[in-house]
């Protein structure tokens, strides 16, 4: 992966400068003593609750999932698979049913966790997971039919299942049509060996091919307070008009919208992707840090931590949404699920999406050359 030049992030702020304005002076920020306190409070509250349900499709599923890519690293180096299977597990305990992974989280380890973790109860839980990584030291895109047909085989038996709920296409594939795509996952239905299907950062005019040919349940994309591109491009335009559910993936902004990440944080090389993500270069995140300021303050006022805001905001955002929160520990999963308690109304999204408007968001998401398999240019 390559370091994104200033030129580039330039061209990022224009881009992102259609969803927000100049940047506003904020409040003070909370500090570290009340920041655990409500942590505190929170993980009490959530402990053993039952989740409401939505629907992405035809699929029921758990108002929140659960995001199994940082178990196996990408973020971090992999957790030991005692602590893996023990927080799906409490995932589980606490009213999680969707589980993602997929089968380039590790490569491989993040399935086998998931696989050994929800054994004991797979027929009561959806399990979500992805082809179309070459998987080859590169980072190289394959979602030829044939090689579906291989590496579906592979996941499920490291899913210790005999079906996939919900198999994702990771990226979109340029030298396959979609139609043949959905063609292999027409068969694998068929074959009961995946129950729907879905894409992920797909542009809305491949979603409307791809749902043409075989109905798609759910589509994927990055989405959170300071990622909002799907609510320009047509994605989830397209997604309410089809009937097809939406999946916010990193909804907490890869950890930034926490509150947890300032100007001293270090991301480690060899370990986290967010080490070359221009967002959180030296050059940009000092430049993004008043939307975190401002909503540590403003989930004070709630009584609420700023990842319970994040993720409460996307939820009031559309029934047809379920955002997927990943971390390693059990304590801030609880804290995560502590989002279904704040309940945002109308004017409440309103008002925070005004308040967004006026915080920039500097630098690309990604890479550039992970940015390169993206499927839409906005």
């Amino acid at each position: 992966m390559t370091h994104i030049d200033e030129q580039i992030g330039r061209r990022s702020f224009l881009k992102h400068s259609v969803l927000f304005g100049a940047i506003a002076a904020v409040g003070p920020m909370l500090s570290a003593e009340t920041a655990h306190a409500q942590r505190k409070q929170t993980i009490q509250r959530t402990q053993g609750r039952t989740m409401k349900q939505r629907t992405l499709g035809t699929m029921t599923v758990s108002e929140l999932g659960f995001g199994c890519m940082t178990l196996a690293g990408n973020y971090n180096a992999p957790v030991p698979k005692e602590q893996a299977i023990k927080t799906i597990r409490t995932a589980y305990d606490n009213g999680v049913t969707l589980f993602d992974t997929a089968e380039v989280y590790g490569p491989y380890v993040s399935e086998e966790f998931v696989g050994e973790a929800l054994a004991p109860f797979r027929d009561k839980v959806q399990i979500a997971t992805k082809f179309g990584f070459a998987i080859d030291g590169t980072i190289a895109l394959n979602s030829r039919p044939e090689h579906i047909r291989k590496v579906v085989e592979e996941s499920l038996q490291r899913l210790r299942t005999d079906h996939i709920d919900l198999y994702y296409q990771h990226r979109v594939d340029p030298a396959v049509p979609i139609e043949e795509v959905a063609g292999a996952l027409k068969d694998l239905i068929k074959q009961g060996k995946v129950l729907h299907w879905g894409l992920s950062e797909a542009s809305a005019e491949t979603i409307q091919r791809a749902h043409a040919a075989l109905p798609v349940t759910a589509v994927q994309s990055e989405f959170s307070m300071w990622t909002r591109n799907v609510e320009l491009n047509g994605v989830l335009d397209t997604c309410n008009q089809l009937g097809i559910g939406f999946v916010p993936w990193s909804p907490v902004g890869a950890g930034f919208l926490t509150g947890t990440i300032d100007t001293s944080t270090k991301f480690e090389v060899k370990v986290d992707f967010r080490a070359k993500f221009p967002r959180f270069s030296n050059q940009f995140l000092k430049l993004n840090m008043p939307i975190v300021e401002w909503l540590k303050t403003y989930a004070a006022e709630k009584g609420a931590t700023p990842s319970q805001v994040a993720l409460a905001w996307l939820l009031a955002k559309g029934q047809h949404i379920v955002p997927i929160p990943g971390t390693r520990t059990e304590a801030h999963l609880l804290e995560n699920l502590g989002a279904q308690r704040l309940q945002l109304t109308a004017a409440d999204v309103l008002a925070i999406d005004t308040k967004l408007g006026k915080y920039p968001v500097f630098g690309d998401r990604m890479s550039e050359e992970h940015m390169s398999q993206i499927d839409y240019t906005v």
